[in-house]
């Protein structure tokens, strides 16, 4: 949901789509590549690269990741890091971003990361945001600019339902939950906040649920 709405804004300020879906040994894999390349087809991406980390299974520790530890539902009083944080993943999707974008010599990679994610998410943190543009700053060519882009760092999902409203994003398209491929949860955390914001917009969420 937040990367698709992420793909329109960015089409809305005038770039060029370059897509980049990365497999990672999530539960919803093939529904999410396959959103994917649905959305970047709607937006007439210049390219869809798709990349498999699935280094990720044999890490773990993620709820995610490792099929022997269960997806949480969404608990309001949690106060830990929630199952579904995958170990510094963000860390590896910028940097595959990065290689992507300078050889292309693209000049901006845009990240869907927002309130809600790091909130419990480490490397969704704007000090972490901060601290990966020096990288891609000292780590690519002198030549090479290419600017971080977090719209949604400080909205939360309502917010981004919103902006992808009025953008006319294909929700219907989309997918949040951490479990499911045919039907969404609809008690996991994601599918908790989807499911919110849409009753804050007022309209009907397109998709499937369970409960």
């Amino acid at each position: 949901m937040d990367s698709s709405t992420l793909a329109y804004v960015a089409k809305s300020r005038g770039y060029s789509i370059l897509a980049l879906h990365v497999n990672y040994g999530q539960r919803t894999e093939r529904k999410e590549l396959a959103c994917a390349k649905k959305i970047a087809s709607l937006l007439n991406a210049e390219a869809f690269i798709e990349i498999s980390l699935g280094y990720f299974t044999k890490f773990g520790a993620s709820s995610l990741t490792d099929k022997k530890i269960a997806v949480e539902s969404f608990d309001p009083g949690q106060a830990r890091i929630p199952t579904t944080y995958v170990p510094f993943r963000n860390a590896n999707l910028l940097s595959i971003a990065t290689s992507f974008a300078e050889s292309r010599e693209a000049d901006a990679i845009f990240i869907g990361v927002q309130s809600l994610d790091y909130s419990g998410y480490p490397d969704c943190r704007p000090q972490f945001i901060e601290a990966f543009q020096k990288v891609i700053d000292l780590g690519t060519k002198g030549t090479t600019k290419i600017t971080l882009f977090t719209p949604f760092i400080t909205m939360n999902k309502a917010d981004i339902l919103k902006e992808g409203l009025n953008l006319g994003v294909p929700y219907e398209h989309t997918w949040s939950c951490y479990r499911n491929e045919e039907k969404a949860c609809g008690t996991c955390g994601s599918c908790h906040f989807r499911k919110e914001a849409f009753s804050a917009a007022g309209c009907r969420d397109p998709i499937q649920y369970e409960v």
